[in-house]
């Protein structure tokens, strides 16, 4: 059952199986939910307790009208998490954006992230994709999600993973339906995102996954990022930018043989 809870000036919308095992906190990319983890949840359910949120500004979490940082979203899951009385370190595990808090949690709060699992980061921008995060948050705001929604699936949703039909016009359909201030600030957030120093502090295990068929942030952007950390290790998947929802089976693999591996 889905659950709302007001956190320190952002009620957020969760989800928490509850069970046994170690606790895998998810965390979606830009434009997403915590239903962008639907497709892995059953496979991670069986051994994990799974905890799942929207993040402040997206889904059905509030959506204030500031701007928003990274960390304070770091502060967000660290209050969901001691609401829900986890206080044992986790292994995050995010897509995108949500790869990016998820490493902002393993340098800033390292007490409580015993591992991180991350595709696809986004830690940060050229001045070229500065502009063009700007401007695509402007035309968000503008004109709204429809305005953007299929020049960004041509790059993170192409056509050699649309194999699954259906699958692809849900997800598409669910784009359409984001907040467009919501995703802006994220756009914004991320436009002046630098965690150079984030990544040099990282102490704990990392897997970043990078996908040959993510065209918005292609193997060779992922690279440098677990380079730059001294515990990571990288891995090349036949995947996209959305990997949880294009290739479930395969990410929920990645993640229990990295449990494994602790």
């Amino acid at each position: 059952m889905m659950r709302w809870i007001d956190l320190d000036g952002a009620a957020l919308r969760y989800h928490d199986t509850g069970g046994d095992g170690p606790v895998l906190l998810l965390l979606h990319e830009m434009g997403g939910s915590l239903e962008s983890w639907d497709f892995m949840l059953p496979l991670l359910a069986k051994r994990c307790r799974v905890l799942r949120y929207d993040q402040r500004g997206a889904g059905l979490s509030e959506k204030p009208r500031t701007p928003l940082t990274m960390p304070a979203q770091g502060n967000d899951a660290v209050a969901l998490m001691d609401a829900l009385g986890i206080t044992q370190p986790v292994v995050v595990v995010g897509m995108a954006v949500g790869g990016a808090l998820a490493l902002h949690l393993a340098a800033a709060h390292p007490g409580r992230v015993r591992g991180a699992v991350v595709s696809s980061p986004a830690t940060g921008v050229n001045e070229a994709g500065r502009v063009a995060l700007l401007a695509r948050a402007q035309e968000m705001e503008t004109k709204g999600a429809r305005a953007v929604v299929d020049t960004g699936l041509m790059t993170s949703y192409p056509p050699a993973m649309r194999s699954d039909a259906d699958r692809f016009a849900h997800c598409r359909a669910s784009r359409l339906g984001v907040d467009p201030a919501g995703q802006a600030a994220t756009a914004r957030m991320l436009a002046d995102l630098d965690m150079r120093a984030d990544l040099a502090s990282i102490a704990c295990p990392v897997l970043v996954l990078a996908a040959k068929h993510d065209l918005t942030r292609p193997p060779e952007r992922v690279k440098p990022v677990a380079d730059a950390i001294a515990s990571a290790e990288f891995r090349e998947v036949e995947s996209g930018h959305f990997m949880a929802i294009q290739t479930p089976e395969l990410m929920s693999d990645a993640v229990l043989g990295f449990l494994d591996s602790l």
